[in-house]
């Protein structure tokens, strides 16, 4: 596809990736920190304590989360159209996994509910002790953290794909596309990683996500705000035509 043209409907379609990119950045961000000042890691009763006093904190969070995955498929999708014509069989491959990636993190966030359930006070509830509530809303809260493991190896290897028919396109600067495969791979291998040896995940803690996190937003801006690039445009082809 080299010799192909950007046609008009690449080019309204990333610079929807790009604003999707800035927003789920802001979205995300929210989330995991509005739930981080929640969360004490070594405590079930701090935790249990710190949700009860702010619901609406974590309501927030869960919200905000959702809001996420809405954006990711519109993101997706639109990569999809610019990125299909550069090669139709690995892009949909890169969407596959993207989509496995949104799904299971949806599935994992609507389940945070059950923490607002068992610290609720419902009459169905005080069979159990409270310290037993207690641990199984901590409980739930760790398990959110499993699943976006799994969620996030997906994450990382459609974006890595995406990221190489970027780069292979030409239709970005080649380096900002390597590095969104170096921050994809890495962001899938670590995940992984967490899942296979969970101490792992205590001793990177979240700077790997460092550079993912570069890479989105200087996409974001990037395909927001300048022409995607043709192959017809470059100076090879120039000199061959």
């Amino acid at each position: 596809m080299s010799g192909a043209a950007i046609n008009s409907t690449q080019r309204r379609a990333a610079r929807v990736v790009g604003l999707c990119y800035l927003l789920a950045m802001v979205t995300a961000v929210f989330g995991f920190t509005a739930r981080g000042k929640l969360v004490v890691v070594d405590s079930a009763l701090e935790t249990a304590r710190n949700i009860m006093a702010s619901e609406q904190l974590f309501r927030l969070a869960t919200a905000s989360d959702l809001l996420t995955f809405v954006i990711d498929i519109v993101l997706i999708t639109s990569i999809y159209v610019v990125l299909r014509p550069v090669d139709r069989y690995l892009t949909l491959v890169a969407l596959l996994w993207r989509v496995i990636e949104t799904a299971l993190l949806a599935v994992v966030t609507l389940n945070s509910l059950d923490v607002l359930r068992y610290l609720g006070g419902a009459e169905y509830l005080r069979v159990f002790e409270v310290e037993r509530l207690h641990a199984l809303a901590r409980f739930s809260i760790s398990a959110i953290g499993g699943g976006y493991y799994f969620g996030f190896v997906f994450l990382g290897l459609g974006s890595a794909l995406f990221s190489y028919l970027w780069w292979r396109s030409g239709y970005v600067p080649k380096a900002l596309a390597a590095l969104g495969v170096f921050a994809s791979l890495l962001l899938a291998a670590c995940n992984f990683g967490f899942v296979v040896y969970p101490g792992l995940a205590k001793l990177v803690g979240p700077y790997y996500m460092g550079p993912m996190g570069l890479f989105e937003v200087a996409m974001g801006f990037w395909l927001l705000f300048a022409e995607l690039r043709s192959p017809l445009d470059s100076p090879a082809a120039q000199r061959s035509g």
